[in-house]
C-alpha cells in the first residue's frame, strides 16, 4: 500500500495527484494547500472521479507518506525572468515544509522553483538522507530538448539535459553520438532556456508536461524501476561538484537515488556543467545553511 503526499495542490500539484490516482501509483493520498477553499475543492474533485483511492487533507499525515511531492509556492510567470528569481519568494514556503517533514522517512520529490536550491535546502533543514531527495526538472527539460533536436534535423534516439533546472541547464549531445557545432548547440540551449514561456504566457503555467514526468518519477520509485533519469541530486564530488543539488543521470528505485552515473562529457558539455555547478553552488551558499 503506497501513500502519496502532495504539498501544494494548485495546477501542477493537482495534476500530479489526479494522474497518480488514475495510474494506480498510490492507494491513498494526502493533499495539502494553505488555501482552504482550493484544498477542499481538489479533494472533492478527486473523490468525484470514483477511483478507488483514499484522500485526506490533514497536514500531520504527510510525514507518514511513502513519497512526498513538494509543489507549493509561487510559480513562474511572464514577469519572472528566471527560476532562480523565485528564491526569496519561496524560501519561507520551503521552511514551512521542513517542519512538516520532521521524522519523514519516505522519498521527497522537490518541484518548487528554484528546484535545485530547494531540494538541497530541504535535505539540510529537514535532515533527510541525500539519497531520498530527488529534484524534478531534468525529465521535462530533456523532453523539450528532444523536440528541439527533431526540429533541427539532428538524430533523436535519446535526449538528456543535466545541470541546473534553469538558465544553466546542460543539453548533452555527445551521449547520443550526435555531431553539432558549438553555434548550433548554443542556439538550441537558448531555445531551451525559454521553452516554457510561451506556455506560461498562453495559459498561466505549465501543467501537462510537469504532471506527466513527475508521475513517471513517482512510478520509478513505487515500482522500483531502477531506471536512469535526469534528476537533481545532492552531489559529493560527482562531476567535480560538491555540496549542492544539481541535475545528473541517476538510477531511481524504491530507495530513491540508487546511484549516479558519471558520463564522459565532451569539452562543450564539461564547460557548461562546470558553469552550472559554480552557479548553483554559489546560490546554495547564499541560503546560509550549516
Amino acid at each position: 500500500m503506497t501513500r502519496l503526499a502532495v504539498i501544494g495542490t494548485g495546477k501542477v500539484g493537482g495534476e500530479v495527484a489526479f494522474l497518480s490516482a488514475c495510474l494506480g501509483l498510490a492507494d491513498s493520498l494526502t493533499i495539502y494547500d494553505n488555501v482552504p477553499a482550493l484544498l477542499r475543492a481538489q479533494a472533492l474533485d478527486l473523490l468525484h472521479t470514483g477511483l478507488p483511492i483514499e484522500v485526506d487533507t490533514e497536514i500531520k499525515t504527510v510525514r507518514e507518506a511513502d513519497i512526498c511531492v513538494f509543489t507549493a509556492g509561487t510559480p513562474r510567470n511572464p514577469s519572472i525572468k528566471t527560476r532562480a528569481d523565485l528564491l526569496e519568494a519561496n524560501k519561507a514556503v520551503a521552511e514551512l515544509c521542513t517542519k512538516v517533514l520532521t521524522r519523514f522517512n519516505g522519498i521527497l520529490i522537490t518541484v518548487t522553483n528554484p528546484m535545485d536550491l530547494n531540494n538541497y535546502y530541504l535535505h539540510k533543514r529537514a535532515d533527510l538522507p541525500k539519497e531520498h531527495c530527488l529534484g524534478f526538472g531534468g525529465q521535462l527539460d530533456s523532453a523539450r530538448f528532444g523536440l528541439a533536436l527533431a526540429k533541427s534535423g539532428l538524430k533523436c534516439e535519446e535526449a538528456h539535459v543535466l545541470g541546473e533546472h534553469g538558465e544553466y541547464q546542460v543539453p548533452v549531445f555527445s551521449h547520443g553520438n550526435r555531431s553539432a557545432s558549438d553555434a548550433d548547440r548554443d542556439s538550441i540551449l537558448a531555445g531551451l532556456r525559454n521553452a516554457s514561456m510561451e506556455v506560461i504566457s498562453g495559459k498561466g503555467g505549465t501543467v501537462f508536461g510537469p504532471g506527466w514526468h513527475i508521475a513517471s518519477l513517482i512510478d520509478a520509485v513505487v515500482n522500483d524501476r531502477r531506471k536512469v533519469l535526469p534528476c537533481s541530486c545532492i552531489l559529493s564530488g560527482e562531476y567535480g561538484i560538491n555540496d549542492c543539488s544539481i541535475g545528473v543521470p541517476a538510477r531511481i528505485g524504491s530507495e530513491g537515488v540508487l546511484g549516479i552515473e558519471e558520463w564522459d562529457l565532451d569539452g562543450w558539455e564539461r564547460e557548461k556543467m562546470s558553469e552550472a555547478g559554480t552557479f548553483v553552488h554559489s546560490m546554495t551558499r547564499s541560503l546560509d545553511l550549516p
